[in-house]
């Protein structure tokens, strides 16, 4: 046996305990079972025909060199042109760092403004990603507990007592993975100010952007020009396996994040971005906007069907296309209550244990991903359960 041994850092980083749940559901649909996926964070929609075209062309066309290490000049362009027809917003392309997926772009966010042995203060829950590449630059999350009463926001008079010495800053998201709540304008703007004041940066994850069914869709870059803010191809776009993303960097912070970059990535996927400059033609933007009324039919569909069975949602679901739901009230353990549902009835969700870390068991995280039929075939499977 081998006496080598892993890095520390790797048994600090926790592994997605719904992995244990998907694994399951393969083998149930590949042992001939109806499973319902409301557990992945990813509709069934691909990318609109334009954007597979345009990729597809990038190949044929030989366009699949590096590209400058912050994204071809292009993309940046349309990017920048998209923050300024839909936002009001002016970003220099300039300032935006095209990276692989918005994971890329929460690395180099991690690299670049937070110190080894820095804490950075994020919601509890919140996506558990952005406390992992903490651990990658030898920092660490500090999760501040929300409440379901308050949208599970964290409250930002207390935030002074939450900051220290090591604190770098504050990673907040808006719409909200798990619990697809909205941020108001006013409560990011008043976390800029405090963030300010604290002497720390303030990063908004907006990659569910464009997926806001109640309160305002608006970008943080409308506040300020000094906040980070981070955004996807993955889910407005649906472009999840194309792996493409980005971050808007102050000015000061270019030639830093660019230097990153280059290091860490070298590029994003050349035919990812060739294909994603068509992603703001008119026809496209279009087609993902019909399909943002999908997602909210398919959102009243569930909660109506949730508040039915007894199954109340502790946050309001107002963006991207998850609910937050409390099954405290028929369990303590929603890990094996959602191991259980999927045995017995083959629907599968995700246990909040993902996302938080105070009461987490108590939480089960719904994606509605697919269509209303299905989720109203769910909903009367779960009530089934809960009845039994």
């Amino acid at each position: 046996m081998s006496k080598q041994k892993l890095a520390s850092r790797v048994e600090k980083i926790s592994p997605f305990q719904v992995m244990a749940v998907m694994e399951r559901a393969k083998q149930l649909q590949a042992d001939g079972n109806d499973v319902i996926h409301l557990e992945v964070g990813e509709p069934d929609f691909v990318a609109p025909q334009a954007i597979n075209d345009a990729g597809i062309q990038s190949i044929e066309d030989a366009k699949t060199g590096y590209t400058s290490a912050t994204g071809l000049p292009e993309l940046k362009r349309k990017i920048s042109q998209h923050y300024q027809t839909r936002y009001q917003v002016e970003v220099a392309p300039e300032r935006i760092i095209v990276t692989p997926g918005a994971s890329g772009a929460l690395l180099l966010m991690a690299s670049l403004m937070v110190n080894e042995g820095d804490e950075v203060l994020m919601p509890d829950p919140c996506y558990p990603c952005n406390r992992h590449f903490l651990i990658q630059a030898g920092a660490q999350a500090k999760m501040i507990e929300t409440l379901p009463e308050q949208a599970f926001e964290v409250d930002l008079e207390a935030l002074p007592s939450y900051w220290s010495e090591k604190t770098s800053g504050l990673w907040l998201a808006s719409p909200s993975n798990p619990t697809g709540a909205v941020l108001s304008k006013e409560y990011l703007a008043q976390a800029w100010q405090q963030t300010q004041a604290l002497g720390g940066h303030l990063l908004v994850d907006e990659i569910y952007q464009g997926l806001v069914f109640e309160g305002d869709d608006f970008t943080a870059l409308s506040i300020d020009d000094d906040i980070f803010v981070i955004n996807s191809f993955s889910k407005y776009f649906a472009m999840t396996g194309w792996r493409l993303g980005w971050i808007v960097v102050p000015e000061w912070a270019i030639e830093g994040a660019t230097k990153l970059a280059q290091n860490l990535f070298i590029s994003a996927s050349s035919v990812a971005q060739h294909a994603a400059i068509s992603a703001f033609e008119p026809a496209v933007l279009e087609e993902c906007e019909t399909r943002c009324q999908i997602l909210n039919r398919r959102r009243l569909t569930l909660l109506e069907g949730l508040e039915r069975i007894g199954l109340p949602v502790v946050a309001p679901a107002q963006g991207a296309f998850y609910a937050y739901v409390d099954v405290s009230g028929i369990t303590d353990d929603a890990m094996s209550w959602c191991l259980q549902l999927l045995e017995e009835e083959k629907v599968a969700l995700t246990p909040g244990a993902d996302f938080g870390l105070k009461n987490a068991h108590k939480y089960v995280r719904f994606a509605y991903t697919c269509d209303e039929s299905r989720l109203n075939e769910a909903l009367a499977r779960i009530e089934r359960f809960i009845q039994s």
